[in-house]
């Protein structure tokens, strides 16, 4: 076994690896970026060496310092953990070269598996159902537009170095074809400097059931299927195990096909095998297909570990140095049910906009895994992915384990921005999903439902009233009123961006009355719980500068206003186009006189590894162009103005 290996990543995934390798006796190196100086990955390690600046490219993909800080630090390996240089050849050739061992499979098996049609041609000769459709070399138009009609509209046209659902486009009819295609090519050229595109038939009611592999280089065994289907952008956001509806006789086939995909490629270390499934007839053996292999550790590998009681990142570690599969087919065996729930910093009803911030408050339930890379205090940085968390739970039951989650997510609190815990919440209530009707569409056709911020009712205003003025523990010694004090009191909150007014009557020692608009209750603490009207309410309270946060089933934030601070209209009377959050400008389609509609496309930020198109509000003409392409602008810049409208 290693003494020590270099963790060639952040945020969770780094602290994950760290966990079992203390567990194992291995010391641990951590890299990190000027971004990530305070992190939490960089506390955990014995070890860490500062790689770059804050933007990927010049700190986690920089390959050369990574290794040169591995052999600075005496580490035998490196773990790539996932994304950044994970699934990157060359990385693993110049680890090999250097004399290091690269915890994962071997360059070849990599390349095997980067391009998605040669990927589909070597699963075909190794007898793996692949999805009727075109994968060749031809990329004229007409041969495309020709494979398209020759498979069956609707179609997929899909990169053939894609990911994350980029360079992807569904076409219903032959007449949507060409305008479909120039679009994928144009995002996959941007986003992987390759515009070579397959083309596949779309599956009704699809299902994305991934089957987890493990291979020596030898052999291979399969740890039992994972069902993604709950996706929205092509993320996944609420996986499970094992896959609802599975049968005997489906997983036996999809595990079979999986550990011969693996063992074809002399796969070494841990992977995923993505199939789609038609569920439009149940799960059946001849009904599903192979996508593509992702040659790493996934994100949701915690839920093949609760239902099969293995540490893949052991398996991982004990293979890499040069042991033998810790089990054999025979001996791997599924117990229960789990979950896992990606929590991020996100503003859902925004269109899943991504959030910044300070984390001023995080607390996990008791019972629940929970995977994080972030701590109370840590910034949310626009450099990364906006992960908080991944929230695990395991139950006998799927019915079981989905009650524990919801209640998991009902006691996760997070401070200091904007979360996606209400969402998940409701997807964990949503009917299809509770029943276990599960497809890739479900989010995207309930989303109306799914999406809305929850609004606080008023005993939650109530409990938001009393912690504005310092009263979220009682009055106490330092409750917040003294004798002198006026036995009535006034605060404003802002709550979804709607000003309301609450009076705070002091009644007794940690007695009140509280009105808000439209009610009036007693608030009285008791036994070290809130009661309100009688009824105890299980809410934490919590205020941090100008925001209050009821966490109560959701997390309801208000923000208290200084009442000194009179405002003013914004510069420009709403004629400006502001960055939503910190990002990188990657393009304008503005020029100053330039005429433009509502709706058109004025320019791309990106930020959080996704773009974002800024549209204009109105109709008008662009008065100034107040950015550049290239430039890097902080949350409420002005980008763009347009001209005051007539009249």
């Amino acid at each position: 076994m290693f003494d020590t290996i270099l963790i060639a990543n952040r945020g969770e995934i780094a602290c994950r690896v760290m966990e079992t390798a203390r567990r194992m006796g291995v010391a641990t190196v951590a890299v990190y970026s000027d971004a990530d100086a305070g992190a939490k990955h960089v506390a955990m390690a014995d070890k860490a060496v500062h790689i770059g600046g804050p933007a990927p490219a010049d700190s986690y993909l920089r390959g050369e310092a990574i290794i040169a800080a591995a052999l600075e630090m005496g580490a035998q390996a490196i773990h790539p953990g996932y994304g950044f240089l994970s699934e990157n050849p060359d990385f693993v050739e110049a680890v090999e070269a250097a004399g290091l061992v690269f915890i994962g499979p071997s360059a070849a098996a990599i390349r095997a598996m980067g391009l998605k049609d040669a990927a589909k041609t070597l699963m075909e000769e190794a007898g793996v159902p692949v999805v009727p459709g075109y994968h060749g070399d031809n990329q004229e138009d007409e041969h495309l537009s020709g494979a398209a009609d020759a498979i069956g509209y609707p179609v997929l046209i899909k990169a053939v170095a894609g990911g994350g659902g980029k360079g992807m486009r569904l076409v219903r009819a032959p007449g949507e074809f060409a305008e479909a295609l120039a679009s994928a090519r144009g995002e996959a050229k941007t986003a992987f400097g390759n515009d070579a595109v397959l083309i596949e038939k779309f599956v009704t009611a699809p299902r994305h059931i991934e089957v987890q592999v493990f291979g020596d280089g030898a052999r291979a065994v399969h740890l039992f299927e994972r069902d993604c289907s709950l996706q929205r952008r092509h993320q996944k956001v609420i996986e499970e195990a094992p896959a609802p509806g599975m049968t005997h006789e489906m997983r036996a086939a999809m595990g079979q096909a999986a550990v011969r995909a693996a063992e074809a490629i002399g796969y070494a270390g841990a992977g995923t095998v993505e199939f789609i499934v038609d569920g439009s007839d149940g799960l059946r053996p001849d009904r599903f297909w192979f996508m593509e292999m992702n040659t790493r550790l996934q994100v949701e590998h915690p839920v093949t570990e609760m239902i099969t009681g293995v540490d893949l990142v052991e398996w991982q570690l004990r293979v890499a140095s040069g042991e033998a599969l810790p089990a054999l087919q025979e001996d791997l065996s599924i117990s229960g049910h789990a979950f896992e729930a990606r929590i991020y910093a996100e503003d859902v009803p925004k269109g899943f906009l991504p959030a910044t911030g300070t984390l001023t408050h995080l607390e996990f339930p008791t019972g629940a895994r929970a995977d994080s890379g972030v701590r109370a205090g840590d910034t949310i940085s626009p450099w990364y992915d906006p992960m908080i968390a991944k929230l695990v739970v395991h139950g006998v039951t799927r019915e079981a384990a989905l009650g524990q989650m919801e209640r998991a997510l009902r006691w996760t609190d997070v401070g200091g921005t904007t979360t996606n815990i209400s969402f998940l919440s409701a997807l964990c209530g949503q009917a299809d999903f509770a029943a276990g009707r599960v497809d890739t569409g479900l989010i995207e056709r309930h989303l109306d439902a799914l999406a809305p911020a929850p609004v606080a009712c008023t005993k939650a205003r109530s409990l938001a009233a009393l912690t504005a003025l310092g009263l979220q523990d009682g009055t106490g010694p330092d409750g917040g009123f003294v004798m002198w004090s006026p036995l009535t009191r006034t605060v404003e909150l802002i709550h979804q961006e709607e000003p309301l007014s609450a009076r705070v009557a002091v009644n007794g020692r940690d007695d009140f009355t509280v009105t808000v608009p439209g009610a009036e209750h007693r608030v009285v603490r008791r036994g070290g719980h809130w009661w309100v009207d009688d009824t105890k309410v299980l809410a934490r309270l919590h205020r941090a500068g100008d925001e209050v946060t009821v966490f109560w089933g959701n997390g309801y934030r208000f923000a208290v206003p200084d009442p000194l601070d009179r405002g003013t209209e914004a510069e420009g009377g709403g004629n400006l186009i502001a960055a939503p959050m910190p990002g990188l400008v990657k393009a304008l389609f503005a020029t100053a006189g330039q005429a433009v509609a509502k709706g058109d496309r004025l320019a791309v930020l990106e930020a959080m590894k996704m773009e974002h198109a800024l549209l204009a509000a109105r109709d008008g003409v662009v008065a100034e162009v107040l950015t550049g392409e290239g430039a890097q602008v902080e949350e409420g810049a002005a980008l763009i103005r347009l001209e005051e409208e007539e009249g």
